[in-house]
């Protein structure tokens, strides 16, 4: 009787640890993935400033790629995992191919912000990555833990979607800065064209896109793809933007495969970076041998400030715990915080001026968006 007693209590302080394991992700959750989020706009900082520099968007997001996956292979060698590489032959083929999702982003980014404009095409990618991560709970797919549709978590998906519109209408409705972000990266960042410069900033008035890319005003991109009557694909940009937003939180749920898989957390996010690296930079040769992109420029690199340089690593962060979190509090909310952080954050930067961004008056409607961002994010948060 007595091992059998034995086992019961050990099994049963194994459940009770289990437990607060688990309630421990859902407290420091909130935190660490608001943090993360807040990265996020960091990170577009820091795009725009490579992004001017080299006067060349898609070389500059293949530049931070590479700088994440340097990062995360010391991070691997520290850490003394380095050897799980060697069991990626071993693995299902598909949990490999979460890397390239962040590579579908960026160049999505890159062809729809001229098109679409950055509002609209931000808006459309965080509603594809709400709407993923909601049909990733509810149906469980990908392995993830099957998470009933609860009235609160639709009303809160909805909250967040309606944040979002709100402040994107904010935003497309505000003054133009884009002289003055001219004037402010032309002083700051070296001495690119005034046009190139002033089209990077327009894009960075979004406050929202985490990868680099320029366009024409926002207002005027949309405006134009929309109601043009002769542009028979504009549905297909929309749903491109909507579809490109997806792939975020797939990537999560496939790296949180290999992640089982491996056992090696900061192994999986280099690999991920690695493959993602790869695939942009096949990307940047395609276009540049069919001359659909400026040469990357090196020399004007040595103007962009220290904080220029840690796109790589705030997204590779922000791809570690993805795979970290979703299979512990779902999908849905890991993505809201993530959002919602970053608009915190966007906020100040906007209301400020910092990171050498065009200071932009935060108006109430704006305020309204993230407060019912923040509600729809809270909701999603007690369903779980």
């Amino acid at each position: 009787m007595r091992p059998l007693l034995l086992y019961r209590r050990t099994r049963k302080r194994t459940r009770v640890r289990f437990a607060l394991l688990e309630a421990d992700m859902q407290f420091w959750a909130i935190p660490l993935l608001m943090t993360v989020g807040a990265m996020l706009a960091v990170q577009a900082a820091a795009n725009v400033q490579l992004s001017t520099a080299m006067r060349s968007p898609m070389g500059a997001s293949t530049l931070q790629l590479a700088i994440g996956s340097v990062l995360l292979l010391i991070a691997t060698a520290v850490v003394g995992t380095t050897a799980a590489f060697g069991h990626l032959w071993n693995v299902t083929p598909w949990h490999l191919l979460g890397g390239l999702g962040s590579a579908i982003y960026i160049t999505a980014g890159i062809l729809l912000f001229p098109r679409l404009g950055a509002l609209t095409t931000v808006g459309l990618m965080i509603t594809g990555q709400m709407l993923a991560s909601l049909l990733l709970d509810t149906f469980g797919l990908l392995g993830l833990p099957t998470e009933p549709l609860q009235m609160a978590s639709l009303v809160g998906v909805l909250a967040v979607l309606t944040g979002v519109t709100l402040i994107v209408r904010s935003q497309a409705s505000g003054t133009d800065v884009s002289a003055v972000a001219s004037q402010k990266a032309t002083r700051t960042v070296g001495a690119p064209s005034r046009a190139a410069v002033g089209a990077v900033a327009r894009w960075t008035a979004s406050g929202s896109a985490s990868m680099a890319g320029s366009a024409p005003s926002a207002r005027a991109g949309a405006a134009a793809v929309l109601a043009d009557p002769t542009d028979r694909n504009r549905l297909s940009w929309l749903l491109f933007a909507m579809l490109s937003g997806a792939v975020l939180p797939v990537q999560g749920a496939v790296n949180a495969w290999l992640r089982a898989d491996l056992n090696a957390p900061i192994t999986v996010a280099t690999f991920s970076f690695l493959l993602a690296t790869a695939a942009m930079g096949l990307a940047l040769a395609v276009a540049l041998s069919a001359a659909r992109t400026p040469r990357p420029q090196l020399k004007p690199l040595r103007t962009v400030p220290w904080w220029g340089w840690l796109g790589g690593l705030a997204g590779a962060i922000y791809v570690t715990s993805m795979f970290l979190f979703i299979p512990r509090i779902g999908a849905a909310p890991t993505v809201a915080l993530t959002v919602a952080g970053q608009q915190l954050v966007s906020v100040a930067v906007d209301q400020y001026g910092l990171l050498r961004l065009p200071r932009r008056r935060v108006n109430g409607r704006r305020l309204a968006g993230v407060a019912v961002l923040l509600a729809g994010v809270a909701l999603l948060q007690l369903t779980r």
